[in-house]
Order: C-alpha cells, then sequence, then structure tokens
C-alpha cells in the first residue's frame, strides 16, 4: 500500500493521514509515514513528543548529506541522477506508536527551482520507498499541487485527495485528477473532511463520482481540542478514527 494524501491548505490531510498509518500499525503492520509538506507537523498528529520532534531535520535542509551522496558542491555544478538512498528511511527515521517518521521536507522553489540536488534526492528516495514491497508508505504531501508539477510523487499507486464540502475543495480534486493523469496515475480517490450533515453528504456525492468516494469524516470539535493539545487524534477521538477506520477497510478491499 503506497499513498500520496493531498489537498488544499487546511482541509485535515495530515489528521487523516496520521490516523489511517496509525490504524495500519495497530495492525502489526510495518508502516512509514513521510512529510512532504514544508509546514511539518504529521510528527504531532501521529503522537511524536515535541522536544523528539525539535531534533528532526528535514533529509532536504541536510546539506551535507545531500552533498556526500549527489556528489553536488560549490565547485562543482554537475552531480548523481541516482545517488544511494537505500539506507536513508531506517537510517534517518524515528518511529513512535509503531509507525517510522521520516521527514523529508520539499525543495523551495524560490530559490532551487525544480531540478537541483535537493530535488533529485527526495525523488530518489520516494521512488525507493515504493519498493519498500511489504510496507504501507504513507506520504502527507505539501498543500497545493506544486508536488505534482515536479512529479514528486509519480511513482505512487494513488492518490487521496482530502477536501472540504466547498467548490474550492472540489476544485482542488478536479486539478489533481487531471495532473495525475498526465503522470500515470490512474488511481485517484476522495475523503471529505468536515462534513456537517446530510446536505454537506449530498453536496459531496453530486460533485464527486461515486466509484473516487471513498468515504466522510464529520466535523468533530475533538480532533480540533486533540491539534490545540498537541495530541494524536487517534488517541483523542474514538467517533473520528472510527470513520477513518471504515474508510481503510474500503481502501484495503480495493487494493
Amino acid at each position: 500500500m503506497k499513498i500520496a494524501i493531498t489537498g488544499k491548505g487546511g482541509v485535515g490531510k495530515t489528521t487523516f493521514a496520521a490516523t489511517l498509518a496509525r490504524l495500519y500499525a495497530e495492525e502489526g503492520r510495518t508502516v512509514l509515514a513521510a512529510d512532504v509538506d514544508p509546514d511539518a507537523n504529521l510528527g504531532l498528529a501521529l503522537g511524536f513528543p515535541e522536544d523528539v520532534l525539535d531534533s528532526i531535520l528535514p533529509i532536504s535542509k541536510m546539506r551535507k548529506l545531500v552533498e556526500e551522496r549527489t556528489g553536488a558542491g560549490e565547485d562543482n555544478q554537475f552531480y548523481k541522477l541516482n545517488p544511494k538512498v537505500d539506507d536513508i528511511p531506517d537510517t534517518y527515521s524515528k518511529t513512535c506508536n509503531g509507525v517510522k517518521l521520516l521527514l523529508l521536507g520539499t525543495v523551495e522553489t524560490g530559490g532551487g527551482g525544480c531540478v537541483c540536488p535537493e530535488h533529485v534526492m527526495l525523488r530518489r528516495i520516494i521512488n525507493h520507498l515504493i519498493l519498500r514491497s511489504n510496507d504501507v508508505v504513507i506520504m502527507d504531501m505539501e498543500a497545493g499541487l506544486e508536488h505534482l508539477g515536479r512529479g514528486t510523487c509519480e511513482s505512487m499507486e494513488q492518490f487521496i485527495v482530502v477536501i472540504e464540502p466547498g467548490a474550492r475543495s472540489v476544485q482542488t480534486y478536479k486539478n489533481v485528477r487531471r495532473l495525475a493523469d498526465d503522470l500515470g496515475i490512474r488511481q485517484v480517490r476522495v475523503v471529505a473532511n468536515k462534513v456537517r450533515g446530510t446536505e454537506d453528504e449530498e453536496f459531496i456525492r453530486s460533485r464527486i463520482p461515486a466509484e473516487d468516494l471513498l468515504g466522510f469524516i464529520h466535523y468533530n470539535t475533538e480532533v480540533i481540542d486533540a491539534d490545540r493539545q498537541g495530541k494524536s487524534p487517534y488517541d483523542f477521538s474514538e467517533s473520528a478514527t472510527g470513520e477513518i477506520r471504515k474508510i481503510k477497510e474500503i481502501l484495503d478491499q480495493s487494493n
């Protein structure tokens, strides 16, 4: 199971990604959760202590490591397009609640652009994760669509777009599906979050194809409380976790 979870900012993709990872870990699966969001907070949602997270530097910011693996440097404009990365997931990840967290970060396109040693490194790591055949790999992507334009996650088996009941969020799903088609990724599924009732459910069903809709997560103040206290929603909200568990069961049946 190799899933990239995306969506516009603030829709709750990190809450969904973290809870899904915890549910797979609950089954005894080997789970690696990769945070590719520059505003990294997947670790908190997984239940990592803040002091542990404060000690982790994203791979994209490890300049010495990137230079060592790619051969890039101030005096060398050429670099390897196939750097060694097979040891990175186990060497640089941290484990909590049965989930390995790998903080990848992202390339800041304003400075680095799309073709740079850091980007090559991230793509190679992600491609390597796909080859970990028995592992569950869940990637919490950066908000928006830039990662699709850069082709960072073109090897993933499927995208899950987390949306809210609103026209802008639905448009994000349509844009993700279009760009995913360009990358050759045919499976783009939808999870509707912050759903308030039947009116919101009907709105989503009227705009999302039934075969793409995995399910609903209803608006839940317990999830907000968990975030405020820096807790994992998995440990804080049985109702939200139960709804995500049902979505996971549908995912498992379709794979």
